[in-house]
């Protein structure tokens, strides 16, 4: 069994690096960084109380939707809207998210 785990994983990361662009990878990275804050503010939220934690869900819910929108994969699903349209409306909801 540890050897087919370690075969999906080092497929997993050879397809990873081969087949998605350097635009999703940097997102990917962003995404890693938010999952790790995510779990600093669970924390936070078990210790102190829950404020921060809503904000928190809501930039990653629209990371998600920008990393769903750039994906090439789904493209057809979002003729309307293009990669840099999708980037303006990421910054300006997380603009809007860390002011409020």
């Amino acid at each position: 069994m540890s050897n087919s785990v370690i075969s999906v994983i080092s497929r997993f990361l050879e397809e990873y690096t081969t087949k998605t662009s350097n635009k999703l990878k940097v997102v990917d990275a962003y995404l890693f960084y938010i999952l790790l804050t995510g779990a600093l503010q669970f924390l936070y939220c078990l210790l102190v109380g829950t404020f921060p934690f809503n904000s928190f869900l809501a930039g990653v819910h629209i990371m998600f939707c920008l990393r769903i929108q750039i994906n090439p994969e789904n493209k057809g699903d979002f003729l309307s809207i293009s990669q840099e349209r999708a980037f303006a409306d990421f910054l300006l909801a997380h603009t809007v998210l860390h002011l409020v």
